[in-house]
């Protein structure tokens, strides 16, 4: 027997009259996964969570299966700075580097096997792509459609091609039907990304069925995390816009529920690069959705800030970021393995300063995608571009390393300190810069954030010490082993921006318990900057008629600052410097 909860979520889906069935069906399914022993679940992330975002074969040796080589890495490089990887889609695909799925059960035999995979699981949590809005055209799924298998019929949305799709949000530029032909005539399917990835109908109840099997699947081969990609597309209903239908809303609970009956410590993370409002909605009421929503706006705010040394935007943003629940979080990211998406921060920044934000990245050697509005007319989407090039110009002319990986690391700072989990792409650990010549090969702008890096070289670049690789690296894992031992960055611990001036992007975190106090301060300038530190600032001091000073550390440099509450002091910050100050 399935819960009230789950069935009402099916009867709200597919109708009453079906609603028994379906259910019947995955009461079967949900008894084949059930675990042995019942469980409980374990304690919500904490400060000791840092997330790495990588594909599986973004390591690299000869001769030796990817995932054996990232596996390699991880462990020496990785196993006291990084408690959770999210391993991009590692199953044969077809197109769009893994996110065109041709099987869900297997591991693309070109990457490893399930053995590596669970070897990775030994030492690090596991997240898994849930490619579930599309799938690829060369999937048994689709060739059983072009075939006429009865079996899957009803599993692609098939449109007449004159239909009106006007109000469908469009994230490409691509028409949103292709014509395929098929043993009953040639058909228009939905594309909402490409051709080669065609859309699920989940108004099929077996869509649903062997989708909550595949999510069940992953669950039993170790996946501690479930990232569900494009879910704000998961229902389509002509007539309305097709993104966050009250429908895809009831899936995503569906899941949640089900997890919760059967994996309890498994969490949900929604990838929705929508504005803020629409993004946090996947949150639901805070315990019935995802635990953990992108922080979208904060790759393209971070980046304004620190090519135009004004923290403004940020500073008002920042401010408006409040948790929903204490069984949920944010993903504070600045790169990943897609490019820095504009969108969200279209409504912050006005017209001027997202152009600005455009041309910079081509003018950094990057390239921008776009996507057409309701109007057909065409608006950047993206920036390809590596997040070290973004920020520092490499076709400039008398480079500062030096300062370059200052004003880099300051940005890994904000999403460091940020309230919420920190994510970190292999490419930011790893030092990376612009892969021109990944577009070459691929025709692909998404491409240039995508090297594949040979381990045998990066282990080379790693020890020595004048190389950048090497400088960001150390430093980089510095900066994450001493936000893993405070207990003021754990992800729910109570935030506070402190407005200093738009020269400074500053924040104050305090422990659950209110025993610590951190306040982080960033000179998003390429100019010395001077920032008085006054006790109440700091908060955590209390003063009575015997104390009247006290001590700050920054714990980045273990340098002391005595604080009088008479002379609050000045603190110099060099350009783009940061410091972590804690009573």
């Amino acid at each position: 027997m399935i819960s009230e909860n789950i069935l009402d979520k099916i009867k709200f889906l597919y109708g009453p009259s079906e609603a028994e069935d379906i259910a019947k069906k995955l009461g079967a399914l949900m008894k084949k996964y059930e675990p042995s022993k019942s469980l409980q679940s374990p304690a919500f992330l904490d400060q000791r969570d840092i997330f790495l975002i990588t594909y599986a074969d973004s390591i690299q040796q000869k001769g030796v299966e990817p995932l054996k080589s990232l596996y390699q890495f991880a462990k020496y490089r990785l196993k006291d700075i990084i408690s959770i990887i999210h391993i991009l889609p590692f199953f044969p695909y077809s197109s769009d580097d893994g996110f065109s799925v041709i099987d869900y059960r297997q591991v693309n035999p070109h990457h490893g096997n399930w053995d590596h995979i669970r070897r990775l699981k030994n030492d690090f949590n596991l997240c898994f792509d849930l490619v579930i809005n599309h799938v690829s055209s060369q999937s048994h799924y689709f060739k059983g459609f072009i075939k006429g298998d009865p079996c899957y019929k009803d599993f692609f949305i098939v449109l007449d091609p004159h239909s009106d799709t006007t109000s469908v949000v469009r994230p490409r530029s691509l028409p949103l039907l292709h014509k395929y032909a098929t043993s009953d005539g040639d058909k228009w399917c939905w594309t909402t990304f490409s051709d080669d990835q065609i859309d699920f109908n989940f108004k099929c109840p077996d869509v649903l069925l062997e989708i909550l099997d595949i999510l069940l699947f992953y669950v039993s081969q170790g996946a501690r995390l479930i990232r569900l990609d494009a879910i704000a597309y998961l229902w389509k209903q002509l007539g309305t816009s097709c993104v966050h239908l009250p429908q895809t809303y009831a899936v995503t609970e569906l899941m949640r529920s089900i997890l919760d009956e059967l994996a309890p410590e498994v969490l949900l993370l929604s990838e929705t690069n929508f504005p803020h409002e629409d993004n946090i909605s996947y949150f639901g009421s805070g315990n019935n959705m995802a635990q953990i929503v992108y922080n979208f706006p904060m790759p393209p705010l971070v980046l304004h800030t620190l090519n135009t040394g004004n923290s403004r935007h940020l500073n008002n943003w920042a401010k408006s970021i409040k948790p929903v629940s204490d069984r949920t979080t944010f993903l504070n990211f600045t790169s990943s393995h897609d490019g820095i998406g504009v969108r969200p921060a279209a409504d912050i920044l006005n017209k001027i300063e997202f152009n600005e934000l455009v041309k910079n990245a081509l003018k950094h050697g990057g390239k921008v995608s776009y996507k057409n509005d309701q109007k057909g007319k065409p608006i950047p989407y993206e920036l390809n571009i590596n997040y070290y090039d973004a920020l520092n110009n490499p076709n400039a002319e008398n480079n500062d390393e030096q300062l370059e990986i200052r004003k880099f690391l300051l940005s890994q700072s904000i999403s460091l300190v940020f309230q919420g989990l920190p994510a970190i792409y292999i490419h930011s650990i790893a030092g990376s810069r612009n892969w021109t010549r990944g577009i070459e090969i691929s025709g692909q702008p998404r491409s240039i954030n995508r090297e594949k890096l040979d381990l045998d070289v990066l282990e080379q670049q790693f020890t020595d010490e004048e190389s950048r690789r090497h400088k960001i690296y150390n430093q980089y894992s510095d900066m994450i082993k001493k936000r893993r031992s405070e207990s003021a960055f754990h992800p729910l611990a109570e935030q506070t921006i402190i407005e200093i001036g738009d020269e400074i992007f500053a924040l104050k975190r305090t422990s659950r318990d209110k025993r610590e106090t951190i306040l982080a301060i960033h000179n998003v300038t390429d100019k010395a900057q001077k920032v008085q530190l006054f006790m109440d600032t700091m908060g955590a001091i209390q003063l009575n008629d015997r104390k009247e000073k006290d001590v700050v550390i920054d714990i980045l440099t273990d340098e002391v600052i005595q604080i009088n509450a008479q002379e609050a002091p000045f603190l110099e910050l060099k350009p783009y410097q940061f410091v972590w100050l804690k009573t």
